[in-house]
């Protein structure tokens, strides 16, 4: 049996001392040396015929290695097990060379522990609850998107302004290097969409089919994604086409493309308008949702994790690459700072074990038919729902996401119930642009 004596170097970490006997793994090495020469070819030799010494030494030092290796990760096991301590992440593994050993061999493992989650009094927490009745100005508003989005452009020869669909080939260069181009391939833009910073789209303004403009721009500090925060990035554009939005009429046809078969225009706003109160309750769930684990991780305190802090950034930062991809950057050209993500991964591994500590303590974990009627519910919106669930229900794995989000339903309900809830209307704008 291993000798074992644990070190408190800190709140969280850990230095662990174990000293494992090698008497008790000198059979498991003959034994292994033993199946290799069954099979093993030697020159001179028929296979299983090689005397046990001429393997030894052609093999004998790489399983040594194997069985002291795979010791080390037993004895390891096996006194965290014995002092009762909950590892977080990896630990680091210090020995001398498996072959100096002699009657024992001693290694140090240092490692981190998860701490006692500590969550504060929730009764003192207030937590609001937008509340929001709709309006027939709201149904129109919701029309109103409707018909921009079933919007088609024609080409014109004047200047490009701001609603108008633009094509246009780009290089984007920081320093002199060039971090995204387009190629000859051609983008369509429409001149003043969300999702860009406005003084890009506003350099984009006056453009004409055939000419050429560059320009540079100044991203914010806060910019996502991180990487070019602060960033000055300057732009060589080439407008291929110029082209005008053109809407379609409120009237028979286009509640029929909106799936009112009988064209009535009361139906179709009817119709949106129980759309709109679906997505209502959808995003006020989700607003209380985020308030709960804001006030979750506001109320906690505890020391977390390095290495489930370091962790949780190197996802993050593997998002923030994906991203970048997908807009057609490379991330090698874009130096990821670790240090930027550090907050968010801060605040994300903080919720995180404060869930599970909530979930096990509390018994919170989802039921199989909370499951099921998550499973249902993404299924609403599909036009096979049945294809769906059956598809979800295939694979036992496919089942951990809406497992998760029914869990983290029993987590917030359960805190509701300790806050204090109260209710503040909220206009329906405000409601929609939040969740955009």
């Amino acid at each position: 049996m291993a000798a074992v004596s644990v070190e408190t170097v800190s709140n969280l970490e850990r230095r662990m001392t174990i000293k494992v006997p090698l008497a008790p793994l000198e059979g498991q090495i003959r034994q292994r040396l033993q199946q290799i020469s069954r099979t093993a070819k030697f020159s001179g030799f028929r296979p299983g015929k090689a005397p046990i010494g001429l393997v030894n030494q052609h093999y004998g030092d790489q399983v040594r290695d194997e069985v002291y290796s795979k010791a080390v990760e037993t004895s390891f096991g096996e006194a965290v097990e014995q002092n009762k301590l909950r590892v977080a992440g990896f630990p680091n593994i210090e020995h001398i060379p498996f072959k100096d050993a002699a009657e024992e061999f001693e290694y140090i493992a240092t490692f981190e522990i998860f701490p006692e989650v500590a969550i504060g009094d929730l009764s003192k927490v207030k937590i609001e609850r937008p509340a929001l009745e709709l309006s027939d100005a709201d149904v129109d508003k919701t029309l109103d998107v409707l018909v921009k989005q079933r919007v088609s452009y024609e080409p014109v020869k004047r200047m490009s302004k701001k609603g108008d669909r633009i094509n246009i080939t780009l290089t984007a260069s920081i320093d002199g290097q060039q971090v995204e181009s387009t190629g000859d391939r051609g983008i369509d833009l429409v001149i003043g969409e969300p999702g860009r910073v406005k003084e890009f789209d506003d350099a984009l303004i006056g453009g004409k089919a055939g000419t050429e403009k560059t320009f540079e721009i100044t991203y914010p500090a806060d910019h996502n994604p991180a990487q070019l925060a602060g960033k000055t990035v300057s732009y060589d554009v080439k407008f291929v086409s110029v082209s005008q939005p053109v809407y379609p009429e409120i009237d028979a046809e286009f509640a029929k493309n909106l799936g009112v078969e009988d064209g009535n225009l009361d139906t179709m706003k009817a119709e949106i308008k129980q759309s709109l109160e679906q997505e209502v309750d959808k995003r006020i769930k989700a607003r209380v949702k985020e308030s709960v684990f804001q006030a979750l991780v506001d109320e906690s305190n505890f020391e977390i994790p390095k290495a489930i802090v370091s962790a949780e950034t190197n996802r993050l930062m593997q998002v923030a690459a994906q991203n970048l991809r997908q807009r057609g950057v490379d991330p090698a050209q874009v130096p990821m700072e670790p240090s930027v993500f550090d907050a968010q991964a801060q605040r994300n591994a903080k919720l995180r074990m404060v869930l599970t500590e909530l979930v096990n303590t509390n018994n919170l974990q989802a039921t199989a038919d909370q499951v099921r009627a998550m499973v249902d519910s993404f299924a609403q919106s599909f036009e096979k729902p049945d294809e769906l669930v059956s598809w979800y229900y295939a694979d036992v794995k496919r089942l951990d996401e809406p497992a998760a989000l029914a869990t983290e339903e029993n987590v917030v309900a359960w805190v509701l119930e300790k806050v204090k809830v109260t209710s503040k209307k909220i206009k329906f704008d405000e409601l929609m642009m939040a969740g955009a």
